[in-house]
């Protein structure tokens, strides 16, 4: 698992040929402390299937008003560029995998 950047959103993010999990997150948010490692744990599922990438709000405000990142911890897959699903709060492994695998 990785971090993305305002800089690096566009070729990590949009022109990746596979899909790609993003979460937004702050070092100062407690529910993003308990997905963190949920995170982890698909990205160690996935394997190269998919990218797990991690986005510092805080630290990248570009993409994070660019998405509407009104609250935090926001994931969204994103495939082909296109934001194809949005999970708001903590959300299981089972959940992110199953939208992974599609």
């Amino acid at each position: 698992m990785a971090d993305v950047t305002d800089q690096t959103f566009d070729a990590e993010v949009l022109q990746s040929d596979k899909p790609v999990l993003v979460d937004f997150w702050a070092v100062w948010c407690g529910p993003c402390q308990v997905q963190g490692p949920i995170v982890e744990e698909v990205a160690a599922a996935v394997g190269d299937k998919a990218k797990v990438l991690k986005l510092n709000v805080d630290e990248n405000p570009v993409n994070a008003q660019k998405y509407g990142i009104m609250s935090i911890p926001t994931l969204m897959v994103f495939n082909g560029g296109n934001v194809t699903k949005q999970f708001i709060g903590v959300t299981s492994k089972d959940t992110l995998l199953a939208e992974l695998n599609k």
